[in-house]
């Protein structure tokens, strides 16, 4: 039978905590197109990836750890792509124009916000708003599912290897051992003056290794989002790097026969889960590290010496004596197995359990330190 004893505890008593704890997230390029990859998907069908889910609207893609179709799936992130209504790329006769321009803008507004004249914010590759030299205008979006980031990325940590070299060297991507990789970083973690007007929190400028003069991208940190520039599979003498046509009729698992397409004219002529399906296809290795906001309340519940040291429990006495006293004169004892917190009310509301019984008696003190993390 439990006996409770009661204390009340003063504001000295109670403090909270803030633990920030990290996972490591490795994703490489092979779960991405290759690990579940069906040959022979059939005539004019690109790709034959079972974990990367195309939807019928044709906007974005999501890409699982497993076959989608399967209960052990998780969901990994999402792909999309589009530019700028400013950009080079909109015309009336490119493919999708209108929903390309939507995604870039839903992404840029949600992200970055607005300007003071109440146009949508552009992604820029420096921390200089009034550059309009440094803007990204076509951007390729991965999302991540919060099962990965958890509670945001940790600064610092993102980093992103992407072929730029032309497709035309190894038409089939799967195998990306012998291609030209370009590794962007997070390195700007520590000076991120000028996001504290952004509405998804602070973001971090991605720069290729070694460093460039400007960013090839963006990383939000609490909106769980990378934002990479097209730009980044456009040679320096401006000519585009070969995509392969997404509407090719020949054998996927054949190069011989497939044709290609420039970045430029991907992004114009094919919809946007070709274009997805190329980038995807062109990541090497993805990592970060995600967080997990941990706030914690804790009470020190103190015992003094000159309490708690007997109990009310009907086993404590028999015989109107003390069981666990042989000599009168010995001083009394009790256990203590438990600590229970309580509302202004007496109301119960949290219980702690002891690994074992502490023995309490008047020689001694002490201090239990509950811990509720929410």
């Amino acid at each position: 039978m439990a006996i409770k004893f009661f204390g009340t505890l003063g504001p000295s008593d109670i403090t909270t905590t803030r633990t920030l704890l990290h996972e490591t997230i490795p994703i490489t390029g092979s779960i991405l197109s290759g690990t579940y990859y069906e040959a022979n998907p059939g005539a004019s069908a690109f790709g034959g990836e079972t974990n990367v889910k195309n939807y019928s609207h044709g906007m974005f893609q999501a890409v699982y750890d497993y076959p989608y179709l399967s209960s052990s799936a998780n969901h990994i992130f999402d792909i999309a792509m589009g530019y700028s209504s400013t950009s080079v790329m909109s015309a009336s006769t490119s493919v999708e124009n209108a929903k390309k321009i939507n995604m870039y803008n839903m992404f840029a507004q949600t992200l970055l916000g607005y300007t003071v004249s109440g146009a949508i914010e552009i992604p820029e590759s420096d921390l200089i708003i009034t550059d309009d030299d440094a803007q990204m205008r076509e951007v390729f979006f991965v999302n991540f599912s919060r099962l990965l980031m958890k509670d945001q990325i940790k600064r610092g940590t993102f980093s992103i290897s992407l072929i730029t070299g032309s497709t035309s060297l190894a038409p089939d991507l799967r195998d990306k051992t012998s291609l030209p990789i370009t590794k962007l970083r997070d390195v700007s973690a520590s000076n991120i003056a000028g996001t504290a007007d952004c509405p998804a929190g602070d973001y971090g400028l991605l720069f290729s290794s070694p460093l460039t003069a400007a960013a090839q991208g963006l990383v939000f940190y609490q909106a769980g989002c990378a934002m990479i520039t097209a730009s980044m599979f456009a040679t320096a003498s401006g000519e585009a790097y070969e995509f392969e046509n997404a509407d090719f009729t020949t054998n996927p698992d054949d190069p011989v026969g497939e044709t290609y397409i420039s970045i430029s004219g991907a992004l114009k002529s094919l919809p946007m889960s070709s274009s997805c399906d190329e980038f995807r296809r062109r990541v090497g290795n993805l990592s970060f590290n995600n967080t997990t906001e941990l706030n914690s309340t804790v009470y020190f519940c103190r015992a003094p010496a000159n309490k708690w040291n007997y109990s009310s429990n009907p086993t404590y006495t028999t015989g109107s004596k003390l069981r666990v006293k042989e000599v009168a004169s010995d001083t009394p004892v009790s256990y203590i197995t438990t600590v229970g917190l309580y509302n202004a009310n007496n109301e119960l509301l949290a219980v702690a359990k002891l690994s074992e019984p502490l023995k309490k008696d008047p020689s001694n003190e002490i201090t239990l330190r509950v811990r509720l993390d929410f």
